[in-house]
């Protein structure tokens, strides 16, 4: 498991921005060290952990770009069309019987290997065939064109796939096409997920009426699956701060990585903290962000600890700005920030100076074409609906404290932030 000491976390400023809490988690989480070999199929979403030079050249030979007709790059037409004999065909998969001649022509197939002396192919579309079965070529073609040279893509040992890379499908085609059938990928993080509050019953189990299904736990083990995670579910522990502390105590050993939620405030009934201070090292995040302010780190026997607030839309943007960089740097990964795409705000909205905000949008496509933000028309970090019935969220920087229509503003979607 990823050890650390019990003060790398501590931060003695006032609150602590978004950027701030990003730097300090990638400077300060060792990443778990163990390597395993993984079948290509099973490569995706995991963290590479060896560099991949490449074996071979990509393409391996000289091959055809399209379907068409070879020629040497000194027999090209000048000035005006000019008639070729054919001497041989070659499909995709085979090979030339023999180099193509002088004043010949061979009629080629895309992907197939380019016959010896020959430079050039002609598309099969700017071309036409006499009526003695010669192929007529057009004059003004480049040597060279339509022919992808070997090693045009990847040249033979280049470092093709770095260490830290989280792979994805394209990663996974470029080491297909090396030929490798498996890949050194890090160990799955293991993390433990819980919730607190007598306030809450697990779906399945039966509801008081003064009580809510628990969605946020089941949120958060959907989004640590999809960066990658092995997730333990350990339900939801109640508001007594002696049984918070020996459910903490009992699995920070075996996992590199605990999270919670709700419990993290400051109210009488929020435990988590002082059952984490009475066994480690907890500092209490003050962050700058909204929704989603009281958000906890602590250690505890060297496992790392993040407590998440209690409601979901703050919950979900806190996991998106604290726990996926930590999952990340936790498991070896290359950095991956997350970059606003520019749309037009379609809404007003004004805020505090000194903090960022989260709001969530749905996009929609203005009369000139443009993708405007369109605000939920509900406040609110409680509110599911506002996640299930919006496309993402507009980014609203420390600086800025009004929104109108019109501005061009920061989107983050939904499907780019896991």
């Amino acid at each position: 498991m990823a050890q650390l000491s019990d003060d790398c976390f501590a931060f003695g400023g006032p609150m602590m921005s978004v950027d701030e809490a990003v730097g300090l988690i990638a400077t300060r989480v060792n990443a778990v060290t163990e390597i395993e070999s993984v079948a290509l199929v099973d490569a995706d979403g995991r963290v590479l952990a060896r560099d991949v030079a490449a074996p071979l050249p990509l393409p391996p030979f000289t091959n055809s770009a399209v379907d068409g007709y070879a020629v040497r790059n000194a027999d090209l037409p000048q000035g005006e069309e000019r008639a070729f004999p054919l001497a041989d065909r070659i499909p995709a998969g085979g090979g030339a019987k023999a180099p193509v001649a002088p004043g010949q022509a061979v009629r080629i197939f895309t992907g197939a290997p380019m016959p010896p002396d020959a430079g050039t192919v002609f598309m099969q579309e700017d071309v036409r065939i006499d009526e003695g079965g010669d192929v007529v070529l057009p004059p003004g073609l480049k040597p060279g064109a339509n022919v992808r040279p070997a090693g045009e893509d990847i040249p033979e040992g280049h470092v093709a796939l770095r260490r830290g890379q989280r792979l994805r499908p394209q990663h996974v085609a470029l080491a297909a096409a090396f030929g490798l059938t498996g890949l050194d990928v890090g160990r799955r993080l293991r993390v433990a997920v819980f919730s607190t509050g007598d306030e809450l019953a697990s779906p399945g189990a039966p509801r008081a009426g003064s009580q809510l299904f628990d969605s946020n736990r089941f949120m958060l083990m959907a989004m640590l699956r999809r960066l990658g995670c092995e997730v333990f579910d350990l339900g939801i522990l109640r508001d007594d701060r002696s049984s918070l502390a020996s459910g903490l105590k009992r699995v920070a050993g075996g996992h590199d990585l605990i999270l919670t939620t709700g419990g993290v405030s400051t109210g009488e009934e929020d435990h988590v903290r002082a059952a984490v201070e009475g066994m480690g090292k907890l500092v209490l995040w003050r962050m700058a962000i909204k929704p989603g302010r009281p958000v906890a780190m602590g250690i505890i026997d060297g496992t790392p600890l993040i407590g998440l607030p209690g409601n979901p839309v703050a919950s979900f943007v806190t996991f998106v700005h604290v726990v996926r960089p930590t999952v990340l740097a936790l498991a070896g990964s290359l950095p991956e920030p997350l970059v606003p795409m520019p749309v037009r705000a379609a809404f007003t909205y004004r805020k505090k100076a000194g903090r960022r905000e989260y709001v969530r949008v749905s996009l929609a496509r203005a009369q000139d074409g443009t993708l405007e933000a369109v605000k939920f028309p509900r406040e609110g970090a409680g509110l599911l609906s506002s996640l299930v019935d919006t496309d993402g969220l507009v980014e609203l920087g420390e600086a800025m404290t009004l929104v109108e229509p019109g501005q061009s503003v920061g989107f983050l979607a939904y499907a780019g932030l896991i």
